[in-house]
């Protein structure tokens, strides 16, 4: 199975085969499909039905992928798996900017369409447990169970982090390598390891994903006043500590 509850997935592709072909494939494991053929009306039904996850090509009539994607992170934090005939690294690693989840290039494998959706929702998932565990009585550093890293503050219970009184705004992906970096110290942390703190629900994550992920959580830092995530060519980050 996909996933252990089912799924309200939402797919957008202007070809109605592909949309077809996928409904057919999600069906079989007992998920429901909400459908859509162009930008407007995916992000109309992406608002108005709440799906657990979207499944989005790039290529549509109206505002493409790209806008789309962006419109619906805007909007909330359903998973978002692109799949797309564009093969190039730029639309990749743009897509991953912007927001998605996952990049899937067509023509593809029903398992491995089954394997991303379970993935993704596996993190998802994970992201959800752990932020309901706050006040669950565990600890991590300290009395407050606090974890400090120059003046970001973050509490792993609750998936939080703070920079002074700013709380900074997190995606669950975010959160996950800002904390593998505040608990290193300042000290470098691996591209693969960051990318298995990132994405855990994967063996072998992609390390393509991490770029814009923590170009993203850099800006988030450093408005709120934080200290810079120093990026080392070929090796890895680190927190620049004072």
């Amino acid at each position: 199975m996909l996933s252990a509850r089912p799924l309200r997935i939402l797919v957008v592709d202007d070809d109605p085969a592909m949309v077809g072909a996928i409904t057919a494939l999600v069906g079989t494991e007992g998920h429901q499909v909400i459908t859509a053929y162009d930008g407007l009306t995916a992000v109309k039904r992406f608002r108005e039905e709440a799906p657990d996850l979207v499944l989005l090509d790039l290529a549509m009539p109206g505002p493409d992928g790209f806008t789309v994607a962006g419109q619906m992170r805007a909007a909330g934090q359903a998973p978002i798996v692109v799949v797309s005939g564009e093969s190039a690294e730029e639309a990749k690693v743009r897509a991953l900017g912007i927001g998605a989840d996952d990049y899937l290039v067509k023509p593809f494998g029903r398992q491995e369409l089954l394997a991303r959706i379970a993935a993704v929702m596996r993190r998802a998932d994970r992201a959800l447990a752990g932020a309901g565990t706050a006040g669950a009585g565990g600890s991590d550093g300290g009395a407050t169970g606090h974890l400090e890293a120059g003046s970001l503050v973050l509490d792993p219970g609750r998936h939080e982090a703070r920079v002074a009184d700013h709380r900074l705004d997190l995606t669950p992906t975010e959160y996950r390598l800002l904390e593998i970096l505040a608990r290193a110290g300042g000290d470098l942390v691996p591209h693969l390891r960051l990318a298995r703190a990132g994405w855990p629900g994967d063996a072998n994550p992609d390390l393509l994903w991490l770029k814009p992920h923590l170009a993203r959580l850099r800006k988030k830092v450093s408005d709120a006043g934080g200290p810079s995530i120093v990026a080392i060519r070929a090796v890895g980050y680190r927190l620049e500590l004072d």
